[in-house]
């Protein structure tokens, strides 16, 4: 090729960049000129006039900002806070808002939607721009008094007879994020194809500057809705069970600190004792890096009080208050349960307390242990095995539990069809108060369930990344390498459930079952940038005096398993 051909390509790829790059300032100007909101106008603005000025950081910048329009899913809407498509801000919120009242008049000319919100940033805002957008369009709304936990939105969709219900909360992502979770009228979150359907009619939304805004005329309420909530909670305990325990409860500077103690009052526990620096909300997540139970550190400051004060137990809440963590006196010191300990320990109580296996279903994702199966099993019980995501476990018909390791518990789905951070705390406590009353503990309770069941020893770890294509490139790469062995364990069975089978409809992942009952599931998460691996081992127990050489055992298995799964999920 001659100089002059290269160099005319060359001319036409950069006149190209140039019509890219001219296009894209088109479509930011656009959006500055539609946006309701000054803060986020002013924002866009900045980085619009450094990038017409030929800044490559500014027009990198808005590259991610206009890289789509933030996706709408069965997650509903998640992402960080800012201007642009690709963030969550007004302008997003009041097109999701209109797509879904357009959705909902499809079958239902005036809908009724009630709305919930937590204390994050705009929080309050996107909550009052989803109710002015249900009034303007012709149908009805009303808004919780304050900022209150997820469950309580769950519970009022039901109690209030609504068509769908909207919660403006990102639960335990960063402090930079928001969201916006979607509930039809059955109580549970969307499934597809409703979201299919809803980002439909999102899609059809030309303009922010075309969907009417009331300015009034939905209904603010009182606090009869909470005041109810909280009945039905403090009836999940058995009135006359043992009440006598000490808790520490950290709020992790989320909205569960007032309605938790709310709870334990009502249902005649002592009152918890918060952790003050992380009772009160906060948008900024002062004490954290991640506000999420799950994440090391996050709950150090609630074991460093229960050091001092040592109470019998340390429960927390999610910003949300829809997850329950738990940690435990361990020899001297504390140690957080995993979720698929709580799991099994709520499940053991209430089979312990009186199911009807005629009717009662328990579940759990395809994720998280196989313990609560085998012992839903021995006790003659139904037991389901959904995708991950409450989603999915609260549609299951019958259900009388259900929970997913990632610190989910649904203890009363006839209520709240959702996971409820709060009843889970109470419903532990109780169990935690009774072992108490016997002179045992939830750990001696855990070592009945594996003398019983065999020991079923979890374990799971997140590669996090930076950019998102990083994920399909490892589970592509899993896929062509169709493994043969993990740890030196033969695979006898791998699943791809991007395949989909009778029970489980697609989903990306990929399953392993090992020869020794070992199991290993990789998945992307379906929240936050980060694929997932969960690992499980099943260890036989014969004997209550074997349980220490168990623990053992399966710890070292455990170990292996992750190391291997590690070098193979490398990004």
């Amino acid at each position: 090729m001659t100089y002059a051909g290269r160099h005319g390509r060359q001319d036409r790829a950069g006149a190209r960049s140039q019509d890219a790059a001219e296009e894209l300032v088109d479509a930011a100007q656009a959006w500055v000129d539609d946006d309701p909101d000054h803060e986020t106008r002013v924002e866009l603005g900045l980085v619009l006039g450094r990038a017409k000025e030929g800044d490559e950081a500014a027009l990198e910048d808005l590259r991610d900002r206009f890289s789509g329009m933030l996706e709408f899913g069965t997650a509903g809407l998640r992402g960080a806070l800012g201007a642009g498509p690709n963030r969550m801000n007004r302008s997003v919120v009041i097109r999701a808002a209109a797509g879904l009242t357009a959705y909902l008049q499809e079958s239902e000319p005036e809908p009724f939607v009630v709305v919930g919100y937590d204390a994050r940033k705009n929080s309050d805002v996107f909550a009052r721009d989803t109710a002015a957008v249900v009034v303007a369009a012709g149908g009805g709304a009303a808004t919780l008094p304050h900022t209150l936990p997820t469950p309580v939105l769950a519970f009022a969709i039901r109690h209030l007879g609504a068509d769908a219900g909207v919660m403006v909360t990102a639960s335990h992502n960063p402090p930079q994020d928001n969201g916006y979770k979607v509930y039809l009228g059955d109580g549970s979150q969307i499934v597809p194809p409703a979201d299919a359907q809803i980002a439909a009619c999102i899609a059809r939304v030309a303009a922010v500057s075309d969907v009417p805004l009331a300015q009034d005329g939905w209904h603010t309420l009182g606090d009869e809705v909470l005041e109810a909530y909280l009945d039905a909670t403090a009836a999940v305990v058995s009135a006359d069970s043992p009440r006598d325990l000490a808790v520490v409860h950290t709020a992790l500077h989320g909205v569960g600190s007032d309605t938790l103690l709310r709870v334990f009052e009502r249902a005649g526990f002592p009152p918890p004792t918060p952790v003050p620096s992380q009772q009160h909300p906060d948008a900024a997540f002062p004490t954290v890096a991640f506000p999420n139970p799950e994440e090391p550190g996050a709950i150090d400051a609630a074991l460093e009080l229960a050091r001092e004060v040592g109470p019998d137990l340390v429960l927390a809440n999610d910003p949300d208050a829809d997850r329950c963590a738990v940690a435990v006196p361990v020899e001297g010191d504390w140690r957080m349960l995993r979720g698929d300990e709580v799991g099994a320990l709520l499940g053991a109580h209430i089979l312990d307390r009186g199911v009807d296996p005629e009717v009662d279903v328990f579940a759990s994702s395809i994720v998280s242990s196989r313990l609560l199966a085998a012992m839903a099993a021995a006790a003659g019980v139904r037991h389901e095995e959904t995708l991950t995501g409450f989603k999915w476990i609260s549609r299951v018909p019958g259900l009388r539990y259900g929970y997913e390791e990632a610190l989910g518990y649904c203890v009363d789905p006839r209520r709240v069809r959702d996971k409820d951070g709060l009843s889970a705390c109470l419903l532990m406590a109780e169990l935690a108060a009774t072992l108490k009353a016997q002179g045992r503990t939830l750990t001696d309770r855990l070592d009945d369930l594996a003398v019983q069941h065999g020991l079923h020893a979890t374990d799971s770890f997140s590669v996090r990344v930076a950019d998102l294509a990083l994920i399909g490139d490892v589970m592509s790469r899993l896929r062509a390498t169709q493994l043969r062995e993990v740890a030196g364990i033969a695979v006898s069975q791998a699943d791809d459930l991007a395949l989909g089978s009778q029970p489980l409809p697609p989903t990306d992942g990929l399953r392993y079952y090992l020869e020794d009952r070992s199991r290993v599931i990789v998945r992307p998460s379906g929240t936050e940038p980060k694929l997932k691996v969960y690992l499980e081992v099943v260890e036989p127990v014969d004997a209550r005096d074997g349980l220490g050489a168990a623990k053992e055992n399966a710890g070292a298995r455990l170990a292996a398993i992750r190391s291997a799964m590690s070098s193979l999920t490398t990004v």
